[in-house]
């Protein structure tokens, strides 16, 4: 396991010695800062910091997983904020252009987002699974959604630290343009994806295939518009299937005759609506979604490919004549990232032998996978299953409370499995799921004073109708 640094393991003398006694800016003294200066290290002056404490619960992150769980636990009556580091809800739905709604046949809020996306024609394919929507709308009715259930959002956001008392997390500091604040609150809901804050918190994680990657490939999007979307239907990637991101052989002969090689093999496009089409065709290999370094790296390598792509279509005339790019994401895709530890495990054994669960949160029936972890491997497939075949199987909720840490929970990606199991359970109609199971359990223990692993399940499936009875 791969522990967290320990500058995120503060002890509570320590906390309270920075947050609640320090007059002022403390600097080391000469001896200590030319010895740091020799290790390239620096050592941050202690300050004083605001601390808010109006909050029940407070969810990291505000992709599928997390404005799930902060509008089902305001729906359940706590008090929520929901903090995010970009500057709209929706996370990978919307911040990086996903664009595909993945293994969403499912009750609750699943349900419901895909009606309300419907009465605005905001969503393209019949029945629940494999649709494309709109981005765009997609943030508004998450704002619309999240502030009609009274959860306090903060955009630009980032979490930057968490502090425990004892061995339960009671406070986390954010950075923003308003600086370092500090928040406390009885239940926190780690939903960053990459699972920063159950790390910041000294959780133990994995990340990738062996503890530190290989990790699954990242990929940019691009919303294009084309000249009349009926002339290339052919080339679009039909809705209401599978959910499987595998672009019609006729895309690929395209690109081709435009030259163009995408790094990902099973190139394709999606409808959103009229002219606006998605495009998926690349893939950054070998990149650690922790290090800052090689995520704008791959940014940087992956616009310049979609551009390249776009240019390459668009000399083809015909259908391709005038093809533009109306965006690219604000954050690359992100597969794989840390998962958390937590007191259960999904494996791979669970999903081969389709495992039930007494605290089963959803069930998941996404197959396995695994885009190309390599370009080598990319020549071969984009994408396989690991040679698991997998059955229909249920996350249980004690894979969404933290082992090493009272009070912290987990919900999307960042929750507690291994490569293989995350592989199938990390698409984003299990995420929301999840989120309301986790919004629900941490609401019903801030409000009766416990901490989230001595909460039943039973307990929290009534909230969870009456959250959905609320729409």
């Amino acid at each position: 396991m791969i522990s967290a640094s320990p500058f995120a393991s503060t002890t509570r003398r320590d906390f309270f010695t920075g947050l609640a006694t320090m007059a002022g800016a403390v600097s080391p003294s000469a001896a200590a800062a030319e010895s740091l200066a020799v290790r390239h290290e620096f050592q941050e002056p202690a300050q004083r910091i605001p601390l808010n404490t109006d909050s029940d619960v407070i969810v990291c992150g505000a992709g599928p997983a997390g404005v799930s769980a902060a509008i089902t636990a305001a729906r359940a009556g706590a008090k929520v904020r929901l903090f995010e580091a970009h500057g709209s809800l929706g996370g990978v739905w919307t911040s990086s252009l996903l664009g595909y709604l993945l293994d969403f046949d499912k009750p609750g809020f699943n349900q419901e987002l895909v009606r309300r996306l419907r009465e605005r024609d905001a969503i393209c394919g019949g029945g629940m699974n494999g649709l494309s929507y709109h981005p765009e709308e997609m943030k508004l009715l998450l704002e619309e959604l999240c502030s009609a259930a009274g959860v306090k959002i903060q955009l630009h956001t980032r979490v930057s630290a968490a502090h425990r008392e004892g061995g339960s997390l009671r406070t986390i500091v954010t950075e923003s343009k308003s600086g370092r604040q500090a928040w406390r609150a009885a239940v926190f809901i780690d939903t960053t994806g990459d699972g920063d804050l159950g790390a910041q918190a000294g959780c133990d994680f994995e990340i990738g295939k062996q503890k530190e990657c290989p990790c699954q490939p990242m990929t940019m999007y691009a919303l294009i518009v084309v000249k009349d979307a009926a002339a290339i239907a052919d080339f679009i990637h039909p809705t209401g299937n599978d959910g499987r991101h595998v672009g019609p052989k006729a895309f690929r002969e395209t690109l081709a005759r435009a030259g163009v090689t995408p790094s990902y093999g099973n190139a394709c496009l999606f409808p959103i609506k009229e002219n606006l089409v998605l495009l998926m065709a690349n893939h950054e290999y070998g990149v650690n979604a922790t290090d800052a370094a090689q995520v704008s790296e791959a940014t940087l390598r992956a616009r310049s490919e979609v551009h390249g792509i776009v240019r390459g279509l668009r000399k083809l005339g015909g259908p391709w004549d005038g093809v533009q790019i109306v965006a690219t994401p604000e954050q690359i895709g992100i597969r794989d990232g840390r998962r958390i530890r937590g007191r259960y495990v999904l494996s791979k054994e669970d999903l081969v032998a389709g495992t039930r669960q007494e605290d089963a949160v959803v069930r998941a029936k996404f197959p396995v996978d695994i885009h190309a972890l390599s370009a080598e491997d990319n020549r071969k497939a984009g994408y396989g299953n690991g040679g698991v075949k997998m059955k229909p199987y249920d996350i249980p909720l004690r894979a969404l409370i933290a082992r090493d840490v009272d009070g912290l929970m987990m919900a999307g990606r960042c929750i507690s499995g291994d490569f293989i199991a995350h592989a199938s359970y990390r698409v984003t109609g299990n995420a929301v799921a999840m989120g309301e199971a986790a919004g629900a359990v941490a609401a019903i223990a801030a409000q009766s004073n416990r901490r989230p692993h001595e909460v039943e399940w039973s307990e929290a499936r009534p909230v969870l109708d009456r959250t959905h009875a609320w729409t």
